[in-house]
């Protein structure tokens, strides 16, 4: 027995996989251009700066020379920490909310925009 699609109001299957074709290269487009992009985080009034790609790979961090201090190398480890980490954050929230963005255009697709 062949597994039937519930009438999805009148879209007949080419139509419907068209638009799962056009979501998918959606999401690869958004996806790239989101990889791309510089995310930057601050940490310690603007002390340690972290600018992180989409792909969550570290580009570059700054450090204000003022705050390098030897007795208290901790404090600097934790300011790139939470700038590291904020930045990253950023990136991710990014991708979720292009993704969603991009699945939101399965809503005519019934039960099956749940899928992806």
């Amino acid at each position: 027995m062949k597994a039937r699609i519930p009438n999805q109001g009148g879209m007949n299957q080419a139509a419907m996989l068209k638009k799962i074709q056009d979501m998918q290269a959606d999401m690869e487009n958004k996806q790239a251009e989101i990889e791309a992009t510089e995310f930057t985080a601050s940490a310690g009034g603007g002390a340690v700066e972290a600018v992180v790609l989409g792909t969550h790979e570290i580009k570059r961090i700054k450090i204000d020379p003022e705050v390098i201090d030897p007795e208290d190398a901790e404090m600097l480890e934790d300011m790139v920490t939470a700038a590291v980490n904020e930045a990253i954050k950023k990136s991710v929230d990014a991708m979720d909310r292009a993704m969603e963005s991009a699945k939101s255009g399965l809503g005519g697709l019934g039960g099956l925009g749940g899928l992806f």
